[in-house]
This record gives C-alpha cells, sequence and structure tokens, in this order.
C-alpha cells in the first residue's frame, strides 16, 4: 500500500483542524512546519527587540511571574518560563514521539533497508558538533554547554529547506526528517538525563507504572483518545516530581502510543457508517458513523492531527518568545562575540552539522552499506547537512538548562541565532553550487510517465484514443488499490468513452506476499482475452489469493486451464511483470497505488473525486501514445 502519501493526507487534515479555528489555507505536514517558520522568526525578534527595548523590566517580569494551579490542598507552582520550557515543551516532545513512532512502525523507518543511511547521517550530526564544541571550548562550565550543537530543529530546516532548497525536494525532505528522528531521540535523552535534578524514587517509580499503563493500553487496541490524553497528563506531572525534566515524558509518552497503517475492514464499516447516516441522519446513527471513522484511523494519528499545528503555530514561537529575549545592551553583544563558548556553539553547529551529517550518508553510501534515496544526490545531502546546523528550539532549551543563572547564556544564546542564519546561508550556497556543477537541481522521484501507453501490451478498458487517460500502478493484494475501492469504475461511469484506464503491475511482495502470484495469473488470463475478468476476480477475493484460490478464479473466468497453467510459470509472463515494475521505478512510483493523469505522476488524495477533478482539468493533454 502506498507509504509516503499517508503522512501529507494525514497531516493536510491536521492544520485544516487548526484553520477552522484560525486562519489560513490546509497544508501537509510538512508545509505546517515550514508555514511556522515565520511565526518562529516574529516571535525571536519581538523577543530580542523587547529585551533590548526601554521595557526590558517588563519582558524579564513577564517570564518571572507565578503560575499556579490547585485543586484543593494539591497544586503546581511555576513561573511563566518553566511553564514553558517544563509545560509547553512536553507537549512539543510529545508530539515528536508521535512522530517517531509513527515513522518506526509505518513510516520511513519501518524498512530497516532505509534506516541504516539516515541513522549513520544522524549519529555522525551529533558526534562531529560535540568533538568541534569540546575542541573550543574544552573546560570548566562552557563544556557543560556541548548539548547545544546536538539539535536540529525540524521547523526552521523544512522552512529554510522551501526557501534556498531545490524546487522539488519531496525525497529529500523525507530523507532530512529520517534524520531528525534519530537526532530527537538522543536531544531527549540529554535534556532528560544529563539535565535533570536529584531524582525521588517514588514519583519516579510511578511515572514508570504510568508507561507501563500506556504501553497497555496500546496492546490492548484502545482507540479512544482520552485514556491516553489522561494517563499523558499524569505522566508529566509524577516526571516533574521525580526531578526528571519533562521533554523525556514527552517523548516517552509519544513513543508508547501505536500506529498502525488503517485496515480495509475498518475503512469499509466506516463507510458503510456514513452511508447509513445518509439514508438516516439521526444523531445516534450519526455518532455511529463518527466513531466508526476514528476506529479506522490509529489513535497516534488522530493525536498527531490535533496536536501537531497546536505545537508549530502555538508551542514553538511561545518558547522562541521567552527564551531568544537576551540583552545584548552594556557590551553583552561584544563579549558575547569574543566568548569561546558563542563560537564553540556556531563552529560545532554549521560546521559539526555540514560535515557530520555529509560524511555520515555518503561515506556508507559509496561504501555500499546502504542506499540515497532515490532522486537523492551527493549536492542535496550537502545541502540538506549545511541546512542542519539550524539548531534552534532544541538548542536554545540545551542551552537554558546548561548555564541558567550564568553569564554563558548570552553567549550560547547568541551562538545559537548566529549559528541559524550561517546555515542557512551555507545551504542556499551549496544548493546552488551543486545545480551549476552537478545538474542537481531537484531532489524529488521522477514526475513524468517512463513509457508510453501502448495498446498492444498495455491493459486498457476504454477506447485506446480516448482523450483522457488514467495509468495505474496497482497491487492484487493492496486494500486501497483504484478497483478494490470502486474509484476505477466510479470514474468509468463518469467519463464513458472519454476515458481509457490502463492498468499496470507493480507487486509488493515484502508487503503482500501474494501479490506477485495474482500478477502473473492476470498475465497469463490475459494471453487468453480474459485480463479483465481474471482482474476483477483477483481483486474480488484479495484475501484469497493461494495457488489453489487463483486455480479456481481461472476456472470461473472460463480460461483454459492447461494454457493457463503453461503460461502461469513462464518466462514471458515473468518478464511482461518485470517490464511494468522496471517503469513504475523510471516513472516514480513507489507505492500501490499510483496514479498518472495523462504522462504526469498525480500526487496527493487518490478518491474518485480528487482524481475526477484532475482528468477533467488534463483535457487534451491526458494523452500518452
Amino acid at each position: 500500500m502506498r507509504k509516503n502519501n499517508a503522512r501529507t493526507s494525514r497531516t493536510s487534515a491536521s492544520k485544516r483542524t487548526l484553520v477552522a479555528q484560525l486562519t489560513g489555507p490546509a497544508r501537509s505536514f510538512l508545509s505546517t512546519e515550514a508555514g511556522s517558520v515565520g511565526l518562529l522568526l516574529a516571535a525571536v525578534v519581538v523577543a530580542l527587540g523587547w529585551a533590548n527595548s526601554p521595557w526590558s523590566q517588563a519582558y524579564a517580569g513577564l517570564w518571572a511571574t507565578e503560575a499556579s494551579f490547585r485543586v484543593g490542598g494539591v497544586g503546581l507552582s511555576m513561573d511563566l518560563a518553566h511553564w514553558v520550557n517544563d509545560g509547553l515543551m512536553a507537549l512539543f516532545f510529545f508530539v515528536i514521539g508521535l512522530e517517531v513512532r509513527y515513522e518506526l512502525s509505518i513510516g520511513v523507518l519501518a524498512d530497516w533497508r532505509r534506516v541504516v543511511i539516515p541513522a549513520l547521517a544522524g549519529l555522525g550530526g551529533m558526534l562531529v558538533p560535540v568533538l568541534l564544541y569540546a575542541a573550543i571550548a574544552p573546560t570548566g562550565q562552557a563544556l557543560q554547554g556541548w548539548g547545544v550543537v546536538i539539535g536540529t530543529d525540524t521547523a526552521f530546516l523544512l522552512g529554510a529547506l522551501a526557501l534556498v532548497g531545490p524546487r522539488f525536494v519531496t525525497q529529500l525532505r523525507v530523507f532530512l526528517l529520517a534524520i531528525t528522528v534519530i537526532d530527537d531521540i538522543v536531544a531527549v535523552a540529554v535534556i532528560g538525563l544529563v539535565f535533570s535534578d536529584a531524582l525521588h524514587p517514588q514519583p519516579l517509580l510511578a511515572a514508570v507504572v504510568l508507561c507501563g499503563v500506556l504501553a497497555v493500553l496500546g496492546r490492548l487496541g484502545v482507540w479512544r483518545a482520552a485514556p491516553y490524553a489522561l494517563v499523558m497528563v499524569a505522566l508529566w506531572l509524577a516526571t516533574l516530581q521525580a526531578g526528571l525534566h519533562a521533554s523525556i515524558a514527552g517523548m516517552i509518552g509519544g513513543l508508547l502510543i501505536p500506529a498502525h497503517a488503517p485496515t480495509r475492514q475498518a475503512v469499509e464499516r466506516a463507510a458503510r457508517l456514513f452511508r447509513a447516516f445518509r439514508q438516516s441522519p439521526q444523531a445516534r446513527v450519526g455518532l455511529s458513523a463518527r466513531r466508526g471513522l476514528k476506529r479506522a484511523v490509529s489513535v497516534n494519528e488522530r493525536l498527531q492531527t490535533v496536536l501537531h499545528p497546536w505545537a508549530s503555530y502555538g508551542v514553538v514561537p511561545l518558547f522562541a518568545l521567552a527564551n531568544a529575549g537576551i540583552d545584548l545592551r552594556g557590551g553583552v553583544l561584544t563579549q558575547a562575540l569574543s566568548s569561546p563558548v558563542t563560537w564553540a556553539v556556531v563552529v560545532g553547529l554549521v560546521a559539526g552539522k555540514f560535515l557530520g551529517i555529509s560524511a555520515g550518508a555518503l561515506l556508507p553510501a559509496r561504501l555500499g552499506l546502504g542506499d540515497l534515496p532515490r532522486g537523492v544526490g551527493a549536492g542535496h545531502v550537502l545541502g540538506g547537512g549545511a541546512l542542519s546546523g539550524i539548531g534552534f528550539t532544541v538548542s536554545l532549551l540545551i542551552a537554558s538548562l546548561a548555564f541558567e543563572g550564568t553569564p554563558l547564556l548570552a553567549p550560547a544564546t547568541v551562538g545559537v541565532l548566529l549559528a541559524a542564519v550561517l546555515a542557512t546561508v551555507l545551504g542556499w550556497a551549496v544548493f546552488r553550487l551543486a545545480a551549476l556543477l552537478g545538474g542537481q537541481a531537484d531532489a524529488d522521484l521522477p514526475r513524468l510517465l517512463d513509457r508510453p501507453v501502448d495498446p498492444a501490451r498495455d491493459h486498457i478498458q476504454g477506447p485506446v484514443d480516448a482523450p483522457l487517460t488514467l495509468v495505474e500502478y496497482g497491487d492484487y493484494e493492496c486494500p486501497f488499490c483504484a478497483h478494490a475501492t470502486g474509484v476505477a469504475q466510479e470514474l468509468r461511469r463518469h467519463f464513458g468513452d472519454r476515458l481509457r484506464y490502463v492498468f499496470r503491475h507493480l507487486p509488493l511482495p515484502e508487503v503482500h506476499p501474494h501479490a506477485e502470484l495474482a500478477a502473473r495469473a492476470a498475465v497469463a488470463a490475459d494471453a487468453q482475452k480474459g485480463f479483465w475478468r481474471m482482474h476483477n476476480l483477483l481483486f474480488t477475493h484479495q484475501d484469497r489469493l493461494e495457488f489453489e484460490d487463483i486455480i479456481s478464479y481461472a476456472v470461473q473466468a472460463g480460461l483454459d486451464i492447461e494454457i493457463f497453467l503453461r503460461d502461469l510459470d513462464s518466462e514471458q509472463t515473468a518478464a511482461r511483470i518485470r517490464a511494468d515494475v522496471a517503469s513504475a521505478e523510471a516513472s516514480g512510483a513507489d507505492g500501490a497505488p499510483t496514479f498518472f493523469i495523462g504522462t504526469r505522476r498525480h500526487t496527493g488524495p487518490h478518491d474518485a473525486a480528487t482524481l475526477t477533478h484532475a482528468l477533467e482539468a488534463s483535457g487534451s493533454q491526458g494523452r500518452t501514445s
């Protein structure tokens, strides 16, 4: 089934949820992160301006204001700065934990073959910066800030990539996100373990028990979000009382909330419930439909849908407002620029991330330990490594923990801000050089159909000279391919003879063990002019694709069984499928289903309404032969 578009659809809904309450159009999660950079920059400017204005005392006084929450004789009291750093940032890291769990379960890190290069790049992107920092600030209190240079700010990174990177960067974004997953796990471990207070056994034991409760909820398949949310609040409180930094509660809690791809059965059940509501629009039926829809989507993804925009547009800018306001008057800026801490941070982030990530990705790839994502070249890796020097959120948090109440906080903060500017400039320069010298303008999968539609060899429904063409690369065991969901039939009913629908084979045996046999059966049936009969039977019985089942479908399709068995095992049949798979790879299809509207790869949702709009927009350009 499709892997790379799942997050786009999921997080487009995420932004729409917040935007319905605020303002602005909907975008995907990547765009949400990039779009939050504007607010982040505004918060930094306001913080610096306020802290260096005649009203600087008001700025300091605001964040020193005590705020309490009390029920009866039990309560919690912290100043506003700690409510942001220990409270809201726990929510921020909870969202990161959810994302990491998603990637490990069904995302880019679910396949170990995709993990090797990002993991090595992530480790290099932490070790080299720490070594450079320690070389410049090797002793005393300054050395305590080594953790400042290990983090990368994902929001800032993706925002800068959108501004200075190649035009198409989908694959590079996915690659960099995989690296930051490793980065985030280590950064939170450092924050939670190195910068925690003295530990208290009883609340620590309570925190461990609550982690177990989260794990049990996931194992039991609890689909409502409320129990997880209540346990998370209790875990956060226990972690604070235990003396650990609250960020570790957020990350661990997010990691313990399960993520899974929606099953066909759950989706079909939700669809039936919504049809029932359309026929009988009563409150009780509507609530059942709503519950059915929620149960079809994992609680991990639903929590991300709600919390991602709040973290991007609320927590991160507020954190910047509370932590970037360093008073640089009275020679503080001059002292900061002459401090080894400032330059240790700058060199560690800018040079260290660039060298560590680049070497950690390119050297293992050259040695054959793994492969870079398709469409990502050495120049893209170098540019992404340069932009990873934007530490910002995590770096500022670690700086505030390492140097709280000391004169070194100002130099560390200046170093983080200066590194963000220099890393962006370096990234821009590297991307420009890569485009000029190496021709690496885009970091994306191919977008055009590699092999034109050929009526003599392709499986086609509809007139071969129809003005509109829809090409699908599909897998017979994929529960969301067009025929399985009825999209292909709906489109053919809508367009009639104006549409030709082309099916090409893209079996994914690592996901669907019977897909290759089913594809061979369809091609073998084609030799007896029975392709579409077999095609329909295979999709109708996706859950029964063993060899004996395939033979029974051949009988139902009226095929000569002796000829069918001979063609099923023939090299010609295997070569036909290999050719389709090769054309899929050359065309940028990396999952099933992948659609092409005419000659151009379709991105985004592939429901009937979206594909109808795309086909109508393509007009006469839908011809591919």
